[in-house]
């Protein structure tokens, strides 16, 4: 007997990274924390991450969040984010577009000016700055995650490419850091698929030589991203400029620069001396989409120069809807929704 299960969307987009944001329609998860209800999600109810980024319902180019309870009464929600790669902890686009989408659909009432609240990611509490004018969100600020250099200065011989130069960060998951010029790369939209081709090899030759670990919460994962570094141009005082490309995927670059990627770069600047807390890099992708990081202080944790950052960007709501899912769909029959999702 054919069973349909409902799920009511928002569809934003941060930088041209799309956010599919899930407001209604699946059960409560169990667990005290939103990192609990993750790892709950992740290895008992996989299936709602797949039906919602695969075809027919979507592509590995987007990202989810679900928006849950948080336990914390400081916070207005709680929110899970689901790319093709799993499960993140952290991200700048997807907490952007959440952040948004929590305004948008009437979780919070919108507040004209500078609007702070509290969101609960899988890495724990956020802070949310939305600025409001005329009832329109034009921008978020969220703070990025402790960011640090893991190796600085290695290099790695890359099959077809040869030694290439790189530096290692964590800023919400590991990234290798590598500069595009030295590889022949302008960091143009013609380059996408050059780019997402080279970034793969490369992060297959790190991960085939080393590990990475963070300093307190241990195996955090492999290396997965890569961001390609274009020279930095000073705008003003303490105000730099870059372009800048992320991978995140096999085939798959980022549409904007990320805010992981942001933050990892203000980690190497920190690193070599090139900026101070209060200095600012705007990244621009190959859409000339725009992310700006904010190097807000430094503290010294286990030997590593740990660099305390905000990134600021605006999101746009493309869609409000309602995904229907069949069970006698063949497209669907690999699937299991009665878990996660409720009956319509």
């Amino acid at each position: 007997m054919n069973q349909q299960f409902a799920l009511r969307l928002m569809d934003t987009h941060a930088g041209g990274d799309v956010s599919r944001i899930v407001l209604g329609g699946t059960y409560d998860l169990p667990g005290d924390t939103v990192r609990a209800r993750m790892t709950h999600l992740r290895d008992e109810a996989d299936d709602l991450r797949r039906l919602l980024l695969e075809e027919p319902y979507g592509i590995p180019e987007m990202s989810v969040d679900l928006i849950v309870a948080s336990n914390d009464p400081r916070m207005v929600a709680g929110y899970i984010i689901m790319e093709v790669m799993g499960y993140p902890i952290y991200s700048g686009s997807n907490t952007i577009c959440t952040a948004t989408a929590v305004l948008e659909a009437g979780l919070i009432e919108k507040q004209e000016g500078q609007q702070r609240f509290m969101l609960e990611s899988p890495a724990g509490p956020v802070d949310i700055v939305a600025q409001i004018d005329n009832g329109v969100v034009r921008s978020i600020t969220c703070a990025g995650l402790p960011s640090y250099i893991d190796t600085l200065d290695a290099r790695v011989d890359v099959p077809g490419i040869g030694l290439v130069d790189y530096h290692v960060a964590y800023s919400g998951g590991f990234y290798a850091l590598v500069d595009a010029a030295a590889l022949g790369f302008a960091l143009v939209p013609d380059e996408e698929r050059q780019l997402a081709e080279t970034a793969h090899a490369i992060v297959t030759a790190i991960r085939d030589e080393r590990r990475f670990a963070h300093y307190s919460l241990g195996d955090v994962g492999p290396l997965s991203f890569l961001h390609f570094m274009g020279p930095t141009e000073t705008v003003g005082p303490g105000y730099y400029r870059s372009r800048s490309a992320t991978y995140v995927h096999p085939g798959v670059i980022c549409r904007s620069t990320t805010g992981t990627g942001t933050s990892a770069r203000l980690a190497l600047m920190n690193q070599r001396g090139e900026i101070v807390p209060g200095d600012r890099l705007e990244t621009v992708s190959l859409r000339d989409t725009r992310f700006v990081g904010e190097f807000t202080g430094r503290d010294r944790v286990d030997g590593h120069n740990v660099v305390e950052n905000t990134i600021t960007g605006r999101a746009y709501v493309i869609a409000e809807s309602q995904i229907i899912a069949n069970t006698d769909d063949p497209m669907l029959s690999h699937l299991s929704l009665d878990a996660i999702v409720a009956p319509r």
